[in-house]
């Protein structure tokens, strides 16, 4: 009896110390829950993720940062360029478009402009990862108070549109005021 007892014991004891210990084995090969792996998978992104795009633009989000739109508003000319970067912000993304649009609203008005291909020497025959415009209206109105504008285009057959922030380039020239840096 008492060698049936030591033996359930010990088969008790050795289950509960495999259990404990496949569990934090698990931990430490990564299999971690959503809860731990979140804190550091932000951190990471938030160091991997740049402020600004590799032309020194202001990011659009598109489609949960599957992929970027990259705004750069040439101050002397009045043109706009939108670039189509990866998920990263850093690479250039050519899509097989002839032009993107940015749908702005102000005063209740809502008015569209078109920004045409214009292919980057390493962009493949049919595509484009630059699209640009010349009309001063646009980047006057991004600059006004109460616009809103919005990016549309489309990757691959799927539609994307992305929030542009039509006052984030005003911070970045400082052409209000002047600031000491």
């Amino acid at each position: 009896m008492k060698t049936g007892f030591v033996n359930y014991l010990s088969v008790t004891l050795c289950v509960l110390g495999l259990t404990l210990v496949g569990c934090d084995s698990g931990t430490e090969q990564g299999t971690k829950s959503f809860d731990e792996a979140a804190p550091e998978d932000v951190t990471m992104q938030e160091h991997d993720h740049p402020s600004e795009g590799p032309h020194h633009g202001s990011l659009i989000e598109l489609g949960k940062e599957a992929y970027h739109g990259e705004l750069v508003h040439d101050e002397k000319s009045g043109a706009i360029t939108i670039y189509i970067l990866d998920g990263a912000a850093r690479a250039g993304v050519p899509i097989a478009a002839e032009s993107v649009l940015i749908n702005v609203k102000h005063d209740g008005k809502g008015q569209q402009f078109t920004l045409a291909a214009i292919p980057d020497q390493r962009d493949p025959e049919g595509k484009s990862s630059k699209f640009a415009t010349q009309d001063k209206a646009l980047g006057e109105l991004l600059h006004e108070e109460g616009t809103t504008a919005r990016l549309v285009l489309e990757i691959d057959g799927k539609s994307f549109s992305g929030e542009i922030d039509a006052h984030d380039h005003d911070h970045d020239h400082g052409h209000d005021e002047k600031h000491a840096h």
